[in-house]
């Protein structure tokens, strides 16, 4: 007895001598500075340069309607709605809502993206990298983000979800969608930074945005089996 909870108290210290060295290393990461973050947008952007119509051929019959439905109903009703797919890829989305009758602007850091999406949807697109952006001010009803955001750096989100918000009509609406999880690095080639729930809403409302839905995809399955957080914000 007296053995078995020397062995306990043991291993609830190593426990806690763990957590408070994992505490104390995430307070030392140094920042990311200009050369680290360019690193990180060239690598990046020249994977899905490289890449890009095996991309395109592998992500063109992606069934991403909850997402658009769940955009679309947030924004204003029965009109034609200004909007920004941030991080468009290859345009398949881009094309959707211009079939629906809005008028879609596509943004990539990928030249070969705004290539490609440029030649299937005729829409126009804008060619900048999500840490280096020049948007009009106020000009959009809604941006759709959709697996783009979590290549953004954890120190660099909030100056560019500002810069979303700033390029949002008042009462504009984001939506999100970003796989789950906790930490930031390289895999492979494409950086990320993942979040999940509690995080993400976070980041949001210091940027003056509201929760307004967030669910977990693919729909129907348990929770550990839904690797995307999907998240629909207003402007305010």
């Amino acid at each position: 007895m007296i053995l078995a909870m020397m062995c306990s108290l043991l291993k609830t210290a190593q426990r806690e001598l763990i957590g408070l060295k994992k505490h104390e290393i995430k307070k030392m990461i140094h920042p990311l500075n200009s050369k680290d973050l360019n690193a990180i947008e060239r690598i990046t952007i020249g994977h899905y340069d490289v890449n890009a119509e095996d991309f395109w051929e592998g992500t063109k019959d992606h069934d991403v309607t909850q997402n658009i439905n769940a955009f679309l109903s947030a924004c204003l009703q029965e009109k034609s709605l200004d909007i920004l797919d941030f991080g468009c890829g290859p345009g398949r989305d881009v094309q959707v809502f211009k079939t629906l009758g809005h008028r879609p602007v596509g943004l990539d850091g990928s030249g070969e993206f705004c290539k490609l999406a440029h030649q299937y949807t005729h829409c126009p697109m804008l060619q900048q990298t999500f840490l280096n952006l020049k948007l009009p001010q106020e000009a959009f009803d809604g941006i759709f983000a959709n697996a783009s955001l979590f290549h953004i750096p954890s120190q660099e989100l909030p100056r560019v979800l500002n810069q979303l918000h700033d390029a949002l009509r008042p009462g504009g609406i984001l939506f999100s969608s970003n796989p789950r999880g906790e930490g930031e690095g390289w895999q492979g080639e494409r950086y990320g930074h993942y979040m999940e729930l509690n995080a993400s809403q976070a980041y949001l409302e210091a940027a003056d945005f509201e929760v307004l839905r967030y669910y977990y995809r693919p729909s129907g399955k348990p929770c550990h089996a839904q690797p995307w957080l999907a998240i629909v914000s207003r402007s305010i």
